[in-house]
C-alpha cells in the first residue's frame, strides 16, 4: 500500500521507491506498460537498466537517461524514458560518489527546468536516501508513490499487514477465516512478495477439481479427514438446461494455511501459543517437542512462548474483569477497548521497544482468556518460574520440564 502519494506538478514525471522491492517492482512495470503510447511498439518505450555495480556505471546511466531524455521520439509520436531499479540513490559509497552526485544534480535540472512534452520519465528505485537533493526534487515535481516494507518490530504492523492480505485475498476472491487470517498474516510478516506468492498457491489449490462445496469447503460426498485441509471447489447448480457453474467465494480455513504456508520458527510459537490459549494439549506438546527437535533451546522456548502467552491470558483476563471489557470477536476490537481506557488502566502492560502497548497479542488473548480462571493462570505463571530455574540450574529432562508447564496449565477441565 502506498504511503506517500504526490501529485505531478509536471505532468510527464512519475517515480516509484521504496523499500519494498516487490512492490516497487510490480506498480512501476503496471505504470509504464500504462503510460506507453499504444502502437509504438519499441520506439515507444526505452528502457535503462538502472542497477549499476560501482560509481562509474552509475554515472553511466544517469548520463544515459539524460540523452535519452533530450532525444525526441520517432516520426514525431511520444515516448517513455525508464530508468529502472536504480541503485544509486540511497547512502551508500557508490550513491555518495562525486560523480554520481553531479551527474544526478544535471538530472534534476533538466527534470525541474522541464523537457520535450512528447517525453515521460520514468524512474524507480528501491534504495532511496530522502535527505538528499533529488528525491526532494522528485517530490516537488513527480507523480511519486512510495512503497516501504512493514517493519515486524514496530506496534501496529499486524493491523497494516491484515489490511494488505484482506485487499489481495478480495481480488483473488478468497475469504479468510479469522484464525486463518492471524496465522497467515505472521507466517508471511507483511512480506508482499510472500503474500502473493502464498495467496496464489492456496488460490491454486482451491481452484483444483470439480464438485460441489458444503459452506466449510467440504464436498458432501468427500468428508473431511483428520488433519486434511479442505478442498473448495466451483459449485454447480442444475437448471431446466442443465448444469450451470456458479462460483464459491474459497473458504481459507487455518488447517489450510499451516497445509500450504511455509511454518518458521516464528510461525511454530504462534501455533504453539495458540494451541495453549485453545487449550489444545496435544497439539501442544507435539510442537514443543517440533522445536526441541529443531534445535530451538528449552529456555528459549519457554520465555518466548509459554511465558507470554500465559501473561498475555492473564493480563487480558483482568482487564476484562476490572474494567468490564466484552470477549472481543477480533483482536482489533479488544485494542480499541483498550485504547479507549485511562493510562493509569494500561500502564502495567508490557511494552514493544518503541514504548507501544503490544495491544494485538493481548487481544488474542483476550478471544480465549473465558477458557481460563484466574488462579489457574497465576499458578501457570509460577510453574514457568519454577521451569526457569530448574532449566538453567539443574540437569532434568527439558522436554520433561515444559511438559510439566503445559500439563499443569492445560490438564484441568476447561471453564465453560
Amino acid at each position: 500500500m502506498p504511503k506517500t502519494g504526490t501529485k505531478a506538478a509536471t505532468p510527464n514525471i512519475y517515480a516509484v521507491v521504496g523499500s519494498d522491492e516487490a512492490e516497487v517492482k510490480r506498480v512501476a512495470t503496471e505504470l509504464a506498460a500504462n503510460l506507453t503510447p499504444a502502437g509504438t511498439g519499441d520506439f515507444g518505450l526505452e528502457v535503462i537498466d538502472g542497477a549499476a555495480d560501482n560509481a562509474d556505471q552509475a554515472a553511466a546511466r544517469i548520463r544515459s537517461a539524460i540523452e535519452a531524455l533530450q532525444t525526441l521520439p520517432f516520426f514525431g509520436s511520444t515516448k517513455v524514458v525508464w530508468l529502472k531499479n536504480a541503485n544509486f540513490l540511497g547512502d551508500d559509497p557508490k550513491a555518495r560518489s562525486a560523480a554520481v552526485q553531479s551527474g544526478l544534480e544535471e538530472l534534476s535540472k533538466l527534470l525541474d527546468g522541464g523537457f520535450d512534452s512528447g517525453v515521460t520519465f520514468l524512474i524507480s528505485a528501491t534504495e532511496v536516501d530522502k535527505r538528499r537533493a533529488f528525491y526532494k526534487m522528485l517530490v516537488k515535481r513527480a507523480e511519486l508513490q512510495v512503497f516501504d516494507r512493514l517493519d515486524s518490530g514496530r506496534a501496529g504492523w499486524e493491523e497494516e499487514a491484515t489490511e494488505i492480505v484482506r485487499l489481495r485475498a478480495k481480488k483473488q476472491k478468497l475469504e479468510f477465516d479469522d484464525d486463518a487470517l492471524d496465522l497467515f498474516v505472521l507466517l508471511t510478516g507483511g512480506d508482499t512478495r510472500q503474500i502473493e506468492n502464498e495467496l496464489e498457491k492456496i488460490d491454486t489449490y482451491c481452484s483444483a477439481g470439480a464438485g460441489p462445496v458444503e459452506r466449510a469447503g467440504v464436498s458432501p460426498a468427500e468428508p473431511k479427514s483428520a488433519g486434511s485441509p479442505p478442498r473448495v471447489r466451483p459449485m454447480a447448480d442444475r437448471t431446466s438446461a442443465g448444469f450451470v457453474a456458479r462460483k464459491v467465494v474459497p473458504r481459507v480455513t487455518v488447517d489450510l494455511v499451516r497445509e500450504l504456508v511455509p511454518l518458521s520458527r516464528a510461525g511454530i510459537i504462534f501455533e504453539l501459543s495458540n494451541a495453549l490459549a485453545l487449550r489444545d494439549l496435544e497439539l501442544a506438546l507435539t510442537l514443543v517437542r517440533r522445536l526441541l527437535d529443531q534445535g530451538e533451546s528449552a529456555i528459549g522456548i519457554l520465555l518466548a512462548a509459554v511465558v507470554p502467552t500465559i501473561r498475555n491470558l492473564l493480563l487480558a483476563k483482568d482487564l476484562m474483569e476490572r474494567h468490564g471489557l466484552p470477549r472481543p470477536h477480533s483482536p482489533f476490537q479488544f485494542i480499541s477497548a483498550i485504547n479507549r481506557l485511562p493510562a493509569k488502566a494500561t500502564e502495567h502492560l508490557p511494552r514493544k521497544k518503541d514504548g507501544s502497548i503490544n495491544a494485538y497479542a493481548l487481544g488474542i488473548a483476550a478471544q480465549h482468556a473465558h477458557q481460563f480462571e484466574t488462579n489457574q493462570l497465576i499458578n501457570a505463571m509460577r510453574a514457568c518460574l519454577t521451569a526457569n530455574v530448574q532449566l538453567v540450574t539443574t540437569q532434568l529432562d527439558h522436554e520433561l520440564i515444559l511438559t510439566e508447564v503445559v500439563v499443569k496449565l492445560l490438564g484441568s477441565e476447561r471453564k465453560l
